[in-house]
């Protein structure tokens, strides 16, 4: 079954992640501790991925784990600052199931027929500017407000509230094009359905016709 899979340094490394999300969880209230539980959390991903290919441990099962466990990270903060941020990692979580149910681990491919903006985003990896903007307004906004609803950056970084505004001014700004890639791939998901279910219609009725030739 490919149980190997689970003890490889880059999973392990994303258990010590969740480890860390919970415990950020635990002091939600509490931001110096939130945050850095948190940072910490977020900070390893970087290193999962680097111990993943120089070990040579990628894997499917850990493509989806490293997604999965961002995704429960930013819905905490998301749903703790904003009532309605259940409806930001809502989108994130479609998307997740969109991408993943259809193909899998290597859904990144399907960008190769997207519009300009979603290429742009997801060419060399998202180790581009656009993709950069993008990623990182994915990951930062969630941090940024949850700082500010503490007004943990001006309290204790001394940093004014117009350059905290400003910086979310622009990160909701590159979330806005992150939205225009996820709208795409939850499009192309539906498609894909809609697809399936033309082909299954067709199907049933040559089946139905068939039967009736032969009556």
């Amino acid at each position: 079954m490919g149980n190997d899979v689970l003890l490889y340094v880059p999973n392990v490394i994303g258990y010590i992640r969740l480890i860390l999300l919970f415990v950020a969880f635990c002091k939600i209230d509490h931001p110096n501790w939130c945050l850095l539980f948190y940072i910490i959390s977020i900070s390893l991903d970087a290193l999962d991925g680097i111990a993943a290919r120089h070990l040579n441990q990628t894997s499917a099962f850990g493509a989806w784990f490293d997604i999965w466990i961002d995704l429960i990270g930013r819905g905490m903060l998301w749903s703790y600052v904003y009532n309605w941020g259940y409806f930001m990692i809502a989108i994130e979580w479609t998307v997740f199931v969109c991408t993943h149910s259809q193909a899998g681990g290597k859904w990144k491919s399907e960008a190769q027929q997207a519009p300009l903006i979603v290429q742009k985003i997801m060419e060399k990896n998202f180790k581009t500017i656009y993709g950069v903007i993008a990623m990182g307004s994915l990951n930062i906004l969630p941090i940024l407000l949850y700082g500010h609803y503490y007004h943990f950056f001006r309290d204790h970084f001394y940093i004014p509230s117009l350059i905290v505004y400003l910086g979310i001014g622009l990160l909701w700004a590159g979330r806005a094009v992150c939205l225009l890639a996820e709208c795409w791939f939850i499009w192309i998901h539906i498609e894909f359905l809609l697809n399936e279910d033309g082909n299954t219609i067709s199907k049933s009725s040559s089946n139905t016709s068939i039967n009736d030739t032969k009556s």
